[in-house]
């Protein structure tokens, strides 16, 4: 099976829900960075919150699952048609021949942290209105996504940091080589909370302005929340010339780490070089490089030195968190969706905020939109504990 097509996707983030948003705050080089001022959050930093995720109401037969992870989750699901189309899918393939693949990280946590608050303070028990399992349980969003649809098939979550939504692609792609599934929900849902912001915060790695991938003076990340999804299906005979494809995938864990890169990134380049020999491309074939750039000084330094080893200096790249924020375990489903919006409009994002290159990184860093044609892009996506993975997409008309 050499491709997948993403028959549809959408994403919904701190710049806008849905494509036409998304595409237009890409255009504009608009970013989602706003002071925080989230629940009783009390940091100096700037965080990406998508606006209205408090007024999205589950459905009644779904309110065991209502917490902030999944109502995002809806909000994403609801945008660009792409319910119908996963209705329609059922209808071609049957929902046991479906398969629900999502990444998150913190999941539903911000709940259980809302029910501390709530202790009885003779007990220390929980409100009687806290369910685990289908709230803060990792599983939650991947079993929320299938009640919704009424979805049979295989459903699985990955949480492996901050590559679990890019990691998606691949685990549902090795299913459907195997022939269990047809098609694949996949993507990714991470919402903000205080264990994140403080968490982060604790290990020295939140910038106190909007992030700054790449710069000389980059000094930590920016958290944000999203919600992306894609349908995959295997790629028909005839296909519009901008359809999107997956040509390659690539995962490596290099365990150096329980939160820093390999300093050569070694990992990195072993992620890179499996996604480029699975798509059967070479690296000048390359036109762009979504960057995992989180802004944080290691690894910024370690990806750039895994790209130059492979590419060399003159692929063109950038990272979009400096937009978005670090969505954490959705990070890569988003990353995946502007690859697809730069392959059909021929539009390379920007790295926003970024002032001046660190001079010790050699790349072709975009530090203004550049619109051309894009046959191939490469993503990366890179987490805590040396979990690495890339994804390469590519224009139906040149795969």
């Amino acid at each position: 099976m050499n491709s997948l097509w993403l028959s549809h996707f959408t994403a919904t983030s701190s710049i806008g829900r849905g494509l036409g948003q998304t595409l237009a705050a890409l255009h504009q080089r608009r970013a989602g960075l706003t002071p925080c001022a989230f629940d009783t959050v009390d940091l100096e930093t700037f965080i990406g919150e998508v606006a209205g995720v408090d007024e999205v109401q589950l459905p009644a037969h779904l309110a065991d699952y209502d917490c902030r992870n999944n109502r995002l989750a809806l909000l994403g699901l609801m945008q660009d048609g792409f319910a119908d189309a996963v209705h329609a899918a059922i209808a071609k393939y049957g929902a046991q021949r479906i398969g629900v693949f999502l990444g998150t990280s913190t999941s539903g946590i911000l709940q259980t942290e809302l029910a501390y608050r709530h202790r009885d303070a003779t007990t220390g028990a929980f409100p009687a209105d806290f369910i685990y399992g289908t709230t803060h349980n990792t599983f939650s969003v991947a079993d929320f996504t299938r009640h919704y649809f009424g979805l049979s098939g295989p459903a699985v979550v990955v949480s492996s940091a901050c590559s679990s939504s890019a990691k998606v692609f691949a685990s549902a792609r090795r299913m459907m080589a195997a022939g269990l599934i047809d098609a694949a929900l996949v993507g990714g849902v991470d919402s903000l909370c205080l264990t994140t912001l403080y968490g982060f915060n604790s290990l020295g790695l939140i910038s106190e302005q909007a992030c700054r991938p790449f710069d000389a003076q980059r000094n930590g990340i920016s958290i944000g929340e999203a919600a992306a999804f894609a349908l995959l299906e295997r790629t028909p005979e005839y296909l519009d010339a901008d359809a999107v494809l997956l040509l390659g995938t690539g995962e490596s864990s290099d365990a150096y780490h329980m939160s820093s890169p390999h300093p050569e990134g070694l990992g990195a380049r072993m992620a890179m070089q499996d996604a480029l020999k699975m798509a059967g491309l070479k690296p000048a074939d390359i036109d762009y490089i979504n960057l995992h750039g989180t802004a944080t000084q290691s690894n910024d330094a370690a990806e750039g030195k895994a790209v130059t080893a492979i590419f060399g200096a003159g692929t063109l790249c950038s990272s979009t968190k400096g937009a978005t924020g670090h969505t954490l375990g959705a990070a890569g489903g988003v990353e995946a969706v502007i690859c697809a919006l730069a392959l059909q409009h021929g539009l390379l994002p920007a790295g926003l905020n970024t002032r001046q290159l660190d001079p010790t990184l050699d790349l072709d860093y975009l530090l203004e939109n550049r619109e051309q044609p894009v046959k191939h892009v490469l993503s990366n996506s890179f987490g805590f504990g040396g979990t690495n993975c890339s994804l390469i997409f590519g224009r139906a008309d040149n795969s």
